[in-house]
């Protein structure tokens, strides 16, 4: 968020106390603290009632703030599509509406009605309140409008003739740059968190033909704000609309198990976990716990073990893009009647032709999406 942190304090808690989350000996440390640092913010990592947070200012003398307004803030920072600027707004006016009592419980209420039979109006926090609601409904708008864009390629690509994949994973794992390397683009790669906040579609050749569409996705963060679920659930959905998932982890990350739960509980709420996925763990060459890699083999036998910076494990990873993309896309024969040559056009407009012969009926054979293959299941040969 581009602070200067002045000092740090966990605080163990036996119970939560409704007015100021923390008890009243930490928060007496905590003043001390900030009057010796002269700092002029506090961060807890840690959702905050807005109640407790009023109080907290009022004794502390500065702002005080949770982990989610820190994310929002990074996340406003990072936005630079309408799309993402969109979603931020939308997920921080959400966030501020139960706190503006914050800011308004010093004024009175505003005057109306005529003289002499003026009663009581709207108080300045009703009427920032409604400003407010007036301001979610008309960014709600807006983000339909482009939802439907968004849909209208999605829809484009799923009826279209190339396998999808979604690299997801926790933030900062090397997403982008995974994606870069293997369609040899120019995706915008920084060591910070929240550096990809729009999916970006790029288009990878394999090495046996053929090509797959790979989707970068927002990175995943633990306790993820539900506002910021909400506002980029159609950016996350490219994850539940492509076919197979390529999960990055971070190899260098102190708690890269706990990433993985993280990232497979986002998944889960968007009902994709089942969808056929690659687990690849980056930054060996800066492996931070090599228990954390042995306790993932056991689980996923399968999982690849390599770096994006050094260009270990990516063709063992190619290697399972390509068996992935011919399962979503598998090659098959058909043979069609000579009156059918509708069946025809579908497969080239929906699946790639491999060879064709015309002679008492249409044989086929081409590579066709899993919607194709139910349709068509009846002409099928072996």
């Amino acid at each position: 968020m581009g602070a200067e942190i002045t000092g740090s304090l966990i605080i163990g808690l036996r119970e939560v106390h409704p007015a100021t989350l923390i008890g009243s000996g930490k928060v007496a440390e905590l003043q001390v603290m900030i009057q010796e640092a002269a700092s002029d913010c506090i961060i807890f990592d840690h959702d905050i009632a807005p109640r407790v947070q009023r109080n907290l200012e009022q004794l502390f003398d500065c702002a005080v703030i949770d982990r989610q307004e820190v994310i929002l803030q990074i996340f406003s920072d990072r936005a630079a599509t309408r799309e993402a600027v969109l979603q931020v707004a939308l997920a921080r006016q959400e966030y501020s509406l139960p706190r503006l009592t914050r800011k308004w419980t010093h004024l009175s209420r505003q005057r109306g009605g005529m003289k002499g039979t003026r009663g009581e109006g709207e108080t300045q926090l009703e009427i920032d309140r409604r400003i407010v609601m007036n301001k979610i409904a008309s960014l709600k708008r807006e983000l339909r409008k482009v939802e439907s864009q968004r849909s209208v390629q999605r829809k484009n690509r799923q009826e279209g003739s190339i396998p999808t994949a979604a690299i997801v994973g926790y933030t900062n794992a090397g997403k982008s740059s995974l994606l870069n390397l293997l369609s040899h683009s120019d995706v915008l790669v920084e060591n910070k968190l929240f550096a990809t906040l729009d999916p970006t579609t790029r288009n990878i050749s394999l090495p046996r033909g053929g090509e797959v569409l790979v989707s970068d996705t927002v990175g995943f963060v633990s306790d993820l704000p539900h506002q910021l679920v909400d506002a980029f659930r159609s950016t996350l959905e490219e994850t539940r609309y492509a076919d197979f998932i390529i999960h990055v982890l971070d190899g260098s990350h102190p708690d890269m198990l706990q990433c993985y739960q993280t990232t497979m509980e986002v998944l889960e709420s968007l009902d994709c976990a089942e969808k056929p996925m690659i687990l690849f763990v980056n930054k060996m060459d800066a492996l931070h716990d090599e228990f954390s890699v042995a306790h993932m083999r056991v689980e996923h036998p399968d999982l690849i073990a390599g770096s994006i910076h050094q260009k270990t494990g990516i063709d063992e990873l190619t290697e399972q893009i390509e068996h992935l993309a011919h399962i979503a896309h598998p090659d098959l024969s058909y043979k069609f009647p000579l009156s059918r040559g509708d069946l025809v056009a579908k497969i080239r407009a929906s699946g790639t032709i491999i060879s064709i012969e015309y002679d008492e009926q249409i044989t086929v054979r081409a590579r066709v999406s899993q919607q194709l293959v139910e349709k068509l299941k009846s002409w099928q040969i072996s």
